[in-house]
Protein backbone atom coordinates (compact mmCIF):
# COMPACT_ATOMS: atom_id res chain seq x y z
CA UNK A 1 0.00 0.00 0.00
CA UNK A 2 1.23 3.49 -0.83
CA UNK A 3 0.71 5.31 2.44
CA UNK A 4 2.90 8.33 1.64
CA UNK A 5 -0.09 10.52 0.82
CA UNK A 6 -1.83 9.50 4.06
CA UNK A 7 0.93 9.40 6.68
CA UNK A 8 2.50 12.81 7.26
CA UNK A 9 5.33 13.99 9.48
CA UNK A 10 5.46 17.63 10.52
CA UNK A 11 8.13 18.76 13.01
CA UNK A 12 5.76 21.06 14.92
CA UNK A 13 2.86 18.62 15.17
CA UNK A 14 2.76 15.93 17.88
CA UNK A 15 6.55 16.27 18.30
CA UNK A 16 7.16 15.15 14.71
CA UNK A 17 5.43 11.80 15.11
CA UNK A 18 3.83 10.25 12.01
CA UNK A 19 0.22 11.45 11.79
CA UNK A 20 -2.74 10.70 9.58
CA UNK A 21 -3.36 13.26 6.81
CA UNK A 22 -1.96 16.15 8.84
CA UNK A 23 -4.39 15.58 11.70
CA UNK A 24 -3.26 15.20 15.30
CA UNK A 25 -4.04 11.47 15.29
CA UNK A 26 -0.79 9.52 15.18
CA UNK A 27 0.03 6.15 13.72
CA UNK A 28 0.93 5.12 17.26
CA UNK A 29 -2.55 6.12 18.51
CA UNK A 30 -4.20 3.83 15.96
CA UNK A 31 -1.83 0.96 16.68
CA UNK A 32 -2.51 1.34 20.41
CA UNK A 33 -6.27 1.22 19.83
CA UNK A 34 -5.94 -1.93 17.72
CA UNK A 35 -3.57 -3.57 20.20
CA UNK A 36 -5.98 -2.70 23.00
CA UNK A 37 -8.72 -4.67 21.27
CA UNK A 38 -10.65 -2.00 19.42
CA UNK A 39 -11.94 -3.08 16.04
CA UNK A 40 -11.58 -1.01 12.90
CA UNK A 41 -15.32 -0.34 13.05
CA UNK A 42 -15.06 0.97 16.62
CA UNK A 43 -12.18 3.26 15.72
CA UNK A 44 -14.08 4.62 12.72
CA UNK A 45 -17.16 5.20 14.90
CA UNK A 46 -15.08 7.10 17.49
CA UNK A 47 -13.16 9.13 14.89
CA UNK A 48 -15.52 10.01 12.06
CA UNK A 49 -12.76 11.88 10.22
CA UNK A 50 -10.84 8.62 9.68
CA UNK A 51 -11.31 6.11 6.89
CA UNK A 52 -10.57 2.44 6.54
CA UNK A 53 -7.70 3.41 4.21
CA UNK A 54 -6.18 5.50 7.02
CA UNK A 55 -6.07 2.49 9.32
CA UNK A 56 -4.57 0.29 6.60
CA UNK A 57 -1.97 3.00 5.95
CA UNK A 58 -0.99 2.95 9.64
CA UNK A 59 -0.50 -0.81 9.52
CA UNK A 60 1.54 -0.60 6.31
CA UNK A 61 3.66 2.22 7.72
CA UNK A 62 4.37 0.21 10.88
CA UNK A 63 5.21 -2.91 8.86
CA UNK A 64 7.65 -0.97 6.69
CA UNK A 65 9.32 0.58 9.75
CA UNK A 66 9.70 -2.85 11.33
CA UNK A 67 11.46 -4.14 8.21
CA UNK A 68 14.23 -1.55 8.50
Amino acid sequence: MDYQSIITIEPGKRSGKPCIRGMRITVYDILEYLAGGMTETEILEDFSELTSEDIKACLSFAADREEK
